[in-house]
């Protein structure tokens, strides 16, 4: 029996967890590496953060948890990667950068560096705390759309829907100022608004100055055409030339991540299989509204997840 057209996913910010990578990279040579690889990129003791601290606090930190998670990503693709061939990629803001190291586009070696650069930036982005981010559950995509502009609007302050998760899951980011706002009209809609532990407005021009210097580390990479397409934040759109990825990622971080697009997308162009590597399962969880919205019907796709060693082992291809 045929395989059926896969896609690979990748997550990013949020999906860290205690302990993860560990096993796999305690019984590999090659994934052990890669953790130390990321060590040096960085500059912080990571196994000791993510192996040993158990402190969830010092796990969300965007300047450890960029490479952290993108090593984890990458070690259990390699460790699968014989078992499984895929016909495109995709990750969630940080794992798009994991999706362009699996799809050959860039280094492994050069992928640590650039998260860890990204993930540094990001944390200094926003000393004085005037951004941060909600998600927004429970409403639709036009009435959150409409809630945001009237905000803005209102407030004089930028906020925008950075992340379009689901049909009914986003995150706004913003001005502090404005959230307080836009919390209240939510609650009044009958939505849900929850604050989330990051660092600053991610995705909006309040990322600008930390784009800009995010660009130098890009521009001096040899950007590959990917040996399958990558599926970009930016657009939701495929693509393979290497060029045109460099471009689409020097986007990203100012960028909304289109994600209900991306799945959509690739649902479109045949994709019926869905495999996310990372320690939560977060983006296979949205997977499935996503496919209900585009009127996918049951039991024509499968959505899996590869989350640790005992799973990698176990993942028959």
């Amino acid at each position: 029996m045929s395989t059926p057209p896969t896609a690979l996913l990748f997550p990013g910010q949020g999906a860290q967890a205690n302990g993860m990578g560990r096993h796999l990279a305690e019984a590999s040579p090659d994934a052990m590496q890669l953790w130390k690889k990321a060590e040096a990129a960085s500059g912080q003791p990571l196994r000791a953060i993510y192996w040993e601290s158990g402190d969830e606090n010092l796990m969300a930190e965007t300047r450890t948890l960029q490479p952290a998670i993108t090593v984890v990503n990458l070690a259990l693709w390699f460790h699968v990667r014989h078992r499984l061939e895929a016909v495109c990629a995709a990750g969630h803001s940080l794992g798009e950068f994991s999706a362009l190291g699996a799809a050959g586009v860039l280094d492994v070696e050069h992928v640590l560096e650039i998260v860890a650069l990204r993930g540094r930036l990001m944390a200094e982005a926003d000393p004085e705390h005037v951004g941060t981010m909600y998600a927004v559950l429970r409403l639709g995509q036009e009435e959150v759309e409409a809630i945001v502009k009237d905000v803005g609007e209102r407030t004089g302050k930028l906020i925008r829907v950075a992340n379009r998760n689901t049909p009914g899951q986003f995150a706004v980011s913003g001005h502090r100022d404005a959230m307080d706002d836009l919390v209240e009209e939510i609650r009044n809609r009958k939505g849900k608004a929850i604050p989330l532990a990051v660092s600053g407005a991610f995705h909006t021009p309040l990322m600008a100055e930390a784009s800009t210097e995010f660009a130098k580390i890009l521009d001096r990479q040899d950007w590959r055409d990917a040996r399958f397409p990558v599926y970009c934040n930016v657009s939701g759109a495929p693509l393979t030339d290497g060029e045109k990825l460099h471009a689409a990622v020097r986007r990203q971080m100012t960028s909304s991540v289109l994600w209900t697009d991306t799945i959509g997308r690739q649902w479109k162009d045949g994709v019926r299989r869905w495999v996310e590597f990372g320690p939560k399962g977060v983006l296979s969880r949205m997977v499935r509204p996503i496919l209900t919205a585009c009127d996918a019907p049951d039991g024509t796709y499968t959505i899996e997840h590869i989350p640790n060693l005992e799973a990698a082992e176990a993942f028959a291809g």
